[in-house]
């Protein structure tokens, strides 16, 4: 069920850029293996003016990057965007990424990310251990830095009311953004997706990334804004 109106939206401003009002924002990922490439990158990614630049800190040093080398090549990369708002990405492989680590590794190279001040917004996983993702929001609250929490669900999409459930349950610990993508087994399956962002739409005013993957989802990613 869903209220008879919305709550009002929370929108998260990063060096300007207002996410979850007004037409739906594009972030654009570097996926640089060593710093020199991610500034080759960045110098592209930059020229086309995107919204956001999310940093796939996972792909540094294919997945073994230490907490001192990430906080090194972020710093550099901060130059190269410049005014642009960059999001902190570590994708575990448990989400489809490259870094396969413990919470402990997970936490210490955000905070080696985050003591060096180039994060405007940081992924979380919620679904990694309740006290990892706590005190990640934390640590990110603590430097002024807005929490994307996320979800990526290889095996298929949930029922409706399960992707809601996530969604929820991200703003729940805390999280300014929420995001969830899911694999679609056919057009259906993103039907599904786009109702669960209507719903949760109206039950939050938290900023939603939702998105049905692979080709037969690419309709949710150039209609999601429709839907919340």
């Amino acid at each position: 069920m869903t209220s008879s109106a919305a709550p009002a939206p929370t929108p998260v401003t990063v060096r300007g850029t207002v996410i979850g009002t007004g037409r739906p924002k594009v972030i654009v990922p570097l996926t640089g293996g060593t710093a020199e490439e991610l500034r080759a990158e960045a110098a592209a990614v930059v020229a086309a003016a995107p919204d956001v630049v999310e940093w796939r800190v996972d792909h540094l040093a294919g997945g073994r990057a230490t907490p001192e080398e990430a906080a090194a090549a972020g710093t550099a990369l901060r130059a190269a965007v410049g005014g642009l708002p960059l999001l902190v990405t570590v994708r575990t492989a448990q989400e489809g990424g490259l870094a396969d680590v413990t919470d402990e590794v997970y936490v210490a190279v955000y905070r080696a990310v985050l003591a060096t001040g180039v994060a405007d917004l940081l992924d979380v996983e919620v679904m990694r251990d309740p006290g990892t993702v706590r005190t990640l929001v934390d640590l990110a609250h603590a430097a002024g830095v807005a929490v994307v929490a996320s979800n990526h669900d290889f095996d298929g999409t949930p029922p409706r009311d399960e992707i809601v459930r996530r969604l929820l349950l991200m703003a729940e610990r805390g999280a300014d953004v929420l995001k969830i993508a899911v694999m679609p087994r056919d057009p259906g399956d993103v039907l599904t997706l786009l109702a669960a962002t209507w719903e949760t739409a109206q039950r939050t005013g938290r900023p939603l990334i939702t998105m049905s993957m692979a080709g037969a989802g690419v309709a949710s990613r150039v209609a999601g804004g429709a839907f919340g």
